[in-house]
């Protein structure tokens, strides 16, 4: 057996090691995947040539090296987590879901009634973090060609959305009027940041050792700070009497929204 030690630059969250692991499927002899998304690293136990790995995740385009490769130790080979481990950390997994999920359809519906692109760009996010979580909970038990094509279907629409917001944003660049409800954005982009705060909690609750759940506990700490700079783009709003600081705040985390989105699509096409 060999570990192999790759280094990826542009992973850090879940979703990447998902396209990761689907991408090594086509592998028979891979025995484990180790991944470290705070030091984008990715090690692996397998009897493979390391060249071939390597050049299936180089189709991700995220930036792939090969460190290094070293004989790996037989146990390497049995190295597994409890099947209770698997339930708790499936159970956490399925709450945030429904957190990011409920958020999705609230901040959306409260976007568009005040007029705020960033709430609208919020509840996207929201729904790109759910879409993540969903394929990897629907991946246990399923056939990899349904996976892949609900994936897509998921990638495409959510594409579909970003794009839209983006032309909607620049539609309002160029008018004049001021049309965001600052006080509707403020509440609900407040309760957003409490449903990801109880997110944050629950995976800091589970202590997993797992580097999975760790980096799905730090991908909510980031979406702490996009809530936060929805919540500073309203007080803007309020204080400069301007749609400005609502439009940027939305662009930016359509930026994000749109790379998530390819991200996805790209799971259902590898």
């Amino acid at each position: 057996m060999i570990k192999s030690i790759f280094k990826i630059d542009k992973m850090d969250c879940p979703s990447e090691e998902i396209l990761i692991r689907n991408n090594l499927q086509i592998f028979p002899n891979i025995f484990e995947l180790k991944f470290d998304l705070n030091n984008r690293l990715l090690e692996i136990i397998h009897d493979e040539n390391s060249f071939n790995i390597l050049s299936k995740i180089d189709e991700l385009n995220l930036g792939s090296t090969l460190l290094s490769e070293n004989e790996a130790n037989p146990e390497n080979k049995n190295s597994t987590i409890t099947d209770s481990e698997k339930h708790k950390q499936k159970s956490i997994l399925i709450k945030v879901l429904v957190i990011n999920a409920f958020f999705f359809v609230l901040e959306i519906m409260f976007g568009i009634i005040s007029n705020s692109m960033g709430l609208v760009a919020d509840s996207l996010d929201m729904f790109a973090d759910a879409s993540v979580y969903g394929i990897s909970l629907f991946a246990i038990g399923g056939s990899l060609t349904k996976k892949k094509s609900i994936a897509k279907l998921i990638g495409y629409f959510q594409l579909s959305l970003a794009t839209f917001g983006f032309l909607e944003i620049i539609r309002r660049f160029l008018a004049t009027s001021l049309n965001v409800n600052f006080k509707i954005m403020i509440v609900i982009s407040v309760l957003a940041l409490l449903g990801n705060i109880l997110s944050l909690y629950l995976f800091q609750k589970q202590n997993s050792n797992e580097v999975h759940m760790k980096a799905s506990q730090i991908c909510t700490s980031n979406d702490v700070i996009v809530n936060s700079g929805v919540i500073i783009a309203a007080i803007l709003v309020s204080l400069l009497n301007s749609n400005l600081p609502d439009l940027i705040v939305g662009t930016f985390v359509f930026i994000i929204v749109f790379n998530s989105s390819l991200r996805i699509i790209k799971l259902g096409k590898n």
